[in-house]
């Protein structure tokens, strides 16, 4: 386990971290700043999310004594007996699907495929403890809502995300605290598909790192037969080998069903 230093070091995710009381442990990542500070009998959590500025893309971390100001929020839990002063950050994978808008709509010629790389936020799950137990969880960015259904009364919230919809992976930014999921989509059709927006079933999802320090997802396969009620999406089950080895640091939020896939889908271009 990583023991006490003031030295800046970088963030991982997975990895329990020990701390004495009285120690705080300061975080920066993307546009959060966190502090975790171990008492004799309660956890603070302290969490401040900054502007945009620029598209910082290093974690890192330090243990020490310094709090915030006062106006940072305050959040106090109870210690679970036996916790050992550990304490472990765990990524997780959207509670809502995700929304995927390209910031230029792409046309899928009839026939053809495609496989666009979408970058998706993770939550923080701040755990305790040799048993990990959650504390709270934290967006790494700022989610935005929006709604997706034929009209106001049939239809369910999402998470909102806007991307480049790159096409090759080498150009798709790495970001600690962002996922990558492949998306296939196959064009079975006889007519051109424009692909203005898509939903993407982020709790089906689990999550993995690699060697890199890099969180991956299975991928999704969407095939768009003569009708678009007729298209069928899958969570692939394996990994894309370009991601390389890699360890699963998260579970799945749902369990894959048939239902569940098919009401996505049936608002997935709406």
């Amino acid at each position: 386990m990583i023991q006490e230093s003031e030295n800046r070091r970088d963030g991982a995710w997975r990895q329990p971290y020990t701390l004495e009381s009285g120690q705080t442990q300061y975080h920066e990542l993307g546009h959060v700043q966190l502090w975790v500070t171990l008492l004799d009998l309660e956890w603070q959590v302290r969490l401040r999310t900054l502007e945009a500025q620029g598209d910082p893309s290093a974690w890192t971390e330090r243990v020490g004594h310094v709090l915030p100001s006062l106006d940072v929020p305050l959040q106090r839990f109870i210690r679970p007996e036996n916790d050992g002063g550990t304490i472990t950050f765990m990524p997780a994978v959207a509670s809502l699907p995700t929304v995927i808008r390209p910031f230029q709509p792409m046309t899928i010629p009839a026939g053809g495929r495609c496989v666009i790389y979408v970058g998706t936020m993770v939550w923080m799950k701040v755990c305790v403890g040799p048993n990990e137990t959650p504390l709270t969880e934290i967006p790494l960015s700022t989610p935005l809502m929006t709604w997706v259904g034929r009209n106001t009364m049939e239809g369910e919230l999402c998470y909102s995300s806007s991307t480049f919809a790159r096409l090759v992976l080498e150009a798709v930014p790495k970001r600690p605290w962002r996922a990558v999921t492949p998306v296939t989509i196959i064009n079975r059709r006889s007519e051109p598909l424009l692909l203005e927006r898509f939903s993407l079933p982020t709790p089906l999802l689990s999550l993995h790192q690699n060697d890199r320090a890099q969180l991956w997802t299975p991928g999704v396969t969407v095939e768009c037969e003569t009708d678009m009620n007729s298209a069928s999406l899958r969570v692939d089950t394996t990994l894309l080998p370009a991601a390389g080895h890699c360890r699963k640091v998260g579970d799945a939020r749902e369990k894959s069903s048939r239902g569940r896939l098919v009401r996505a889908f049936d608002r997935m271009f709406g």
